[in-house]
């Protein structure tokens, strides 16, 4: 099993920022060059026979273990707490994706994000490895944007920023 992680930290209370975080959809939540990232998976993963990019699911605002997002499903949601997302598209393993939202002290809130990966064989080691590089910057990418939509809310102070991804 292989997993990379980062965290975040915003300016917004705990509650705020596990608000944010819970509706989260990785296609569309990203940041711009994620957007483009996330759909050209999609049509890769319906050109070898998977289910490519899923729209929507029953609640904008609340997921519900079962949902789709895209090519993931809710595997796990612990409302203002959790969100695991485990990954329907075709790959050399079984992958997952997941936030958790802890209160941080002075009130800030931390976004930890934890990707995961389960090689099948020496192709799926291969791809874990070759893709290192692409998944630090989407996650990335979609953890500040988890930060910008909190401290958007919030209304941080500059000198109180702090991200660490």
């Amino acid at each position: 099993m292989r997993a990379s992680g980062a965290n975040s930290w915003t300016h917004g209370g705990y509650t705020c920022a596990s608000r944010r975080t819970a509706p989260l959809n990785p296609s569309r939540k990203s940041a711009a060059f994620g957007t483009w990232l996330w759909q050209l998976r999609g049509a890769l993963d319906l050109l070898v026979g998977g289910v490519g990019m899923r729209r929507g699911r029953r609640d904008p605002d609340a997921p519900a273990v079962g949902d789709t997002l895209d090519f993931w499903r809710v595997e796990a949601y612990e409302r203002g707490r959790r969100l695991r997302l485990s990954a329907e598209m075709k790959l050399p393993g079984r992958a997952w994706l997941e936030f958790e939202v802890e209160p941080a002290a002075g009130g800030g809130a931390i976004v930890h994000q934890t990707a995961v990966f389960e090689p099948i064989g020496l192709f799926g080691l291969l791809y874990w490895y070759a893709l290192m590089p692409v998944h630090a910057l989407l996650f990335g990418a979609m953890l500040r944007a988890i930060g910008r939509r909190v401290d958007a809310v919030t209304g941080p102070k500059k000198e109180d920023r702090r991200d660490r991804v």
